[in-house]
């Protein structure tokens, strides 16, 4: 019902539109629908006599709050209690946005901080600047992150990137965002050791994919069993935001920025996706084999992972992607050592992970494809065999990761495009990274540990 409400309420209608309830059961196999019948009179009722309840439209600009405590600890705990009680927080504690702190992130952007990115659905509230200079603010963000934050939340409301069904899906799905260009070592992301998880030395993507996060729950209203249906939930409080190894990327591959989009290599860029999971796949040998022979095995290796009757691949099989490689640099350049290129080694992917049609009909998959909303996709359904995607350049393949030669990763992909946006820099941006330098220490190679 949340997630209804949330919907009504972002398409521009009374939230607290009519409603006919009915247990979860009735939408199980095998289900009675007869009750459904049973209560036509409510659905007339509800369709001729229902009023709306609310008297005004929603907030442009809310109040600010105050909050007062015998000493600062007092007020910053206060301050926590509330957004928790609020449903504002997310369970870890955060920075309160202050006028004068989120003043100080605004200094990351030459847009006025009333500038409209646009709606965040399902609830639909408004995302300015500002209200993204607010939630960096609360996830410990710094001003120099904030054209990235920019540059993604404008690519998750890429309205063919549908972020309002997946928002409120039942589905794990979180957005993926991958950096490309001098801005990512710039600000400290990282793209190597660790690049998923948590990593002192390379801040910058805990914050930004929390403040997404944030964004997601508070204006577009994506509360667990409210406004998202996500039976697991995220498996990361704070996406995933990380760049590109591009000094590991062997000589004549592309990064995803280039080889997606077509931006000019060192351009400052970020790439949107929505993935629904992770898988960490094992990759080398013993070492008692050749390195064509290793490589290959590990290919296949990988194909078994993406040889998945998943109908998530439905949402990305025409402009999307069915997920994202990540590869190491050192085993980007064992692969390229031995002929392998980016094309190749997604068209092996591609065609090895084809599924049977008794690989179909055995998983019920075959009735999803069948059903689906896109005509070009139902006709795939007696294909055999039938390609995870259309084409082998729907998967994305990204040189990221520790330079070890072990693991590769899979994100699954659920996303019907994939999106780029460029990166815009402030005028001040010298003196935004001189201060961070100050801050934090110096931020190149060389100084950190």
């Amino acid at each position: 019902m949340g997630v209804v409400k949330n919907a009504v309420s972002g398409l521009g209608f009374d939230q607290d539109a009519a409603m006919v309830t009915f247990p979860i059961d009735l939408f199980l196999a095998e289900s009675d629908i007869a009750s459904v019948k049973k209560r036509g009179e409510e659905f007339i009722d509800g369709l001729t006599h229902w009023k709306a309840a609310a008297g005004q439209t929603g907030l442009r600009n809310a109040p600010m709050i105050e909050i007062e405590g015998e000493d600062y600890e007092e007020a910053f705990t206060k301050a926590n209690h509330l957004f928790l009680t609020n449903l504002w927080g997310d369970g870890f504690p955060i920075v309160p946005p202050s006028e004068k702190r989120v003043d100080r992130i605004l200094t990351g952007t030459d847009l006025p901080r009333d500038h409209v990115l646009g709606k965040f659905m399902p609830r639909g509230g408004i995302v300015t600047v500002e209200t993204v200079a607010v939630a960096l603010t609360m996830a410990g963000g710094r001003p120099e992150y904030l054209p990235i934050l920019l540059a993604a939340v404008d690519g998750i409301l890429e309205p063919d990137l549908m972020h309002d069904t997946w928002q409120a899906t039942s589905a794990s799905t979180y957005p993926v965002i991958v950096v490309s260009g001098p801005i990512a070592k710039e600000i400290r992301l990282n793209s190597g050791f660790g690049l998923l998880g948590p990593d002192p030395q390379r801040p910058a993507g805990a914050s930004l994919g929390r403040a997404i996060r944030l964004l997601q729950q508070n204006v577009g209203g994506a509360l667990p069993g409210v406004g998202t249906m996500a039976a697991f939930g995220q498996m990361r409080y704070a996406n995933a935001v990380f760049a590109e190894d591009e000094d590991g990327i062997p000589e004549g591959w592309k990064t995803v920025a280039e080889d997606r989009h077509g931006f000019v290599p060192g351009t400052n860029a970020v790439t949107v996706f929505i993935s629904t999971g992770a898988s960490n796949i094992l990759r080398r040998g013993v070492g008692k084999d050749s390195v064509e022979n290793e490589c290959l095995q590990s290919l296949h290796r990988v194909v078994r992972y993406l040889k998945q009757a998943n109908p998530h691949y439905l949402r990305g099989y025409e402009t999307g992607t069915p997920g994202a490689l990540l590869i190491p640099r050192a085993v980007a350049k064992q692969l390229a050592s031995v002929g392998w290129t980016q094309e190749s080694i997604k068209q092996f992917l591609w065609e090895n992970s084809r599924l049977t049609q008794h690989d179909l009909q055995s998983t019920g998959l075959k009735p999803w494809i069948a059903q689906f909303g896109v005509q070009s996709i139902r006709e795939t359904a007696d294909d055999d065999p039938w390609y995870i995607s259309r084409r082998p350049d729907n998967i994305l393949l990204v040189t990221a990761g520790g330079a070890h030669p072990t693991h590769n990763f899979w994100m699954q992909g659920n996303s019907r495009v994939v999106v780029g946006r460029e990166v815009r820099l402030p005028g001040t941006w010298r003196d935004l990274l001189a201060q961070a330098d100050k801050d934090l220490g110096c931020g190149s190679d060389v100084c950190l540990i």
